[in-house]
């Protein structure tokens, strides 16, 4: 069996799939891949359809049914422009000739739908009213931060109630910068959440009086999220490197559509439980205090190296994020969530009563 990616053009053929934007189909096209599959064999024998859309391309493809009856589907038929199995169950399949199919994940398409269906309504929204021109309605404008390759990555934006998305796409303002800008100045207070539409950003923080260079982001990225979540000042300065774009949420925005539906505190008893079940305690206070004062079992990764811990993090496992007031967790608990890991905060730190009873 072999692979290479798919085409645009075969992807317009197919439904739901051809209601995409263009500048979906495209990136949709780079992350799907064609299977070819020799002619006697099952395609579905190893990985079957379940959770995916599986179209046939090329080729005639026999799906044997529960009844014990056939039917044969063709590739570049009318029939085939639909998923496998959608309108017929079948119990397994052979490849009549040598078949070519594709296979595309179920959830990321209906998030991808979703976006682009609300987005398209906004846009339309706007032709017929006297909407504000720096308000955020359609995909091409959103390329960044609401790429397929976020989506699939299970972050912020995929995990966000479907009530929220059209609210975002209105509140979203988009800000042009110059190259040598101060966005975020090391601080003061925070105000906005901000994410790269285009361009590039440097992130530095003042240690001992010297500056230190933290991080580089591009597109699609975000910053801002830990002053507003944490109702702290912000603790590093963002400067951009180059001429771009971002777009801006207002903090009362950020609070109402991205820091409630993404925040998740729970009390002791709770948290007790879901490290019992194979959960994992995450205490994001200072090395020092970590080892005076510890959970059982207790990992120790400080706020400020939250963002450079996601890559080593389990996406499968449960974290329950601790710290002495449930402030700093609060912060790092949402920069995991929006990353797409699932975390929770111990709801009154360490300097709850509750906590010391262990």
């Amino acid at each position: 069996m072999s692979s290479d990616k798919v085409k645009v053009e075969a992807l317009r053929g197919l439904e739901p799939i051809a209601a995409l934007s263009g500048s979906r189909l495209g990136e949709l096209a780079e992350l799907t891949f064609i299977e070819r599959v020799s002619k006697t064999l099952d395609p579905f024998r190893v990985k079957g359809v379940s959770g995916q859309l599986v179209y046939l391309l090329k080729g005639e493809l026999a799906l044997i049914l529960g009844n014990g009856s056939s039917e044969v589907v063709v590739g570049g038929t009318a029939e085939a422009r639909h998923p496998i199995g959608r309108k017929t169950p079948f119990a397994s399949a052979k490849a009549i000739t040598d078949i070519e199919v594709i296979r595309i994940d179920d959830d990321l398409l209906d998030i991808m739908v979703t976006w682009d269906q609300l987005a398209a309504a906004e846009e339309g929204a706007k032709r017929t009213t006297a909407a504000e021109s720096p308000s955020i309605g359609n995909w091409a404008i959103l390329t960044g931060l609401f790429s397929i390759n976020n989506l699939k990555s299970g972050g912020a934006f995929s995990q966000l109630p479907t009530a929220h998305i059209n609210e975002l796409l209105k509140r979203f303002k988009r800000v042009t910068t110059k190259r040598g800008e101060v966005v975020v100045r090391e601080g003061a207070e925070g105000d906005y959440y901000y994410v790269v539409e285009t361009g590039k950003c440097l992130v530095e923080r003042s240690v001992g009086g010297v500056s230190m260079r933290l991080a580089e982001l591009k597109s699609g990225d975000a910053f801002g999220e830990e002053a507003l979540v944490a109702n702290a000042k912000r603790n590093a300065t963002v400067t951009m490197l180059t001429d771009g774009t971002l777009l801006r949420l207002d903090k009362n925005d950020f609070n109402e559509l991205l820091k409630k539906p993404l925040l998740h505190g729970v009390n002791m008893d709770v948290a007790r439980a879901k490290v019992a079940q194979g959960g994992q305690w995450l205490d994001v206070r200072y090395p020092s205090e970590y080892q005076y004062d510890k959970l059982p079992g207790a990992i120790n990764i400080p706020l400020a190296e939250i963002r450079n811990a996601v890559k080593i993090l389990d996406k499968s496992r449960e974290y329950v994020v601790y710290c002495q007031t449930g402030r700093r967790s609060s912060a790092a608990a949402f920069l995991l969530a929006q990353r797409g890991l699932r975390a929770y905060v111990l709801e009154g730190g360490l300097g709850g009563g509750e906590a010391r009873a262990r």
